[in-house]
């Protein structure tokens, strides 16, 4: 079976839309971790700092996932789209 062109650009495009929600995840993740470490800081606020690098580390971890959905819908868009 062999497809033409347009249905492989709009399935390049389709798939770049489906990439680009895996963007919710890390922002979700993000505003979840800003809360908790606020949070955290409010009940003990001796441990800012330990609190504040786990914090900034974690919100690093999960903005990874953002970037490399925006770079696969990038690459999709611009190759095949």
């Amino acid at each position: 079976m062999e497809f033409n062109q347009y249905f492989v650009q709009g399935m390049a495009l389709l798939g770049a839309g489906i990439a680009m929600i895996a963007g919710l995840g890390p922002g979700i993740g993000q505003g979840i971790a800003a809360s908790r470490g606020a949070e955290s800081v409010g009940r003990n606020p001796e441990a800012a700092g330990p609190i504040r690098s786990m914090m900034v580390l974690g919100i690093a971890l999960a903005e990874t996932t953002g970037i490399y959905s925006l770079v696969v819908a990038l690459i999709l868009i611009f190759l095949k789209g």
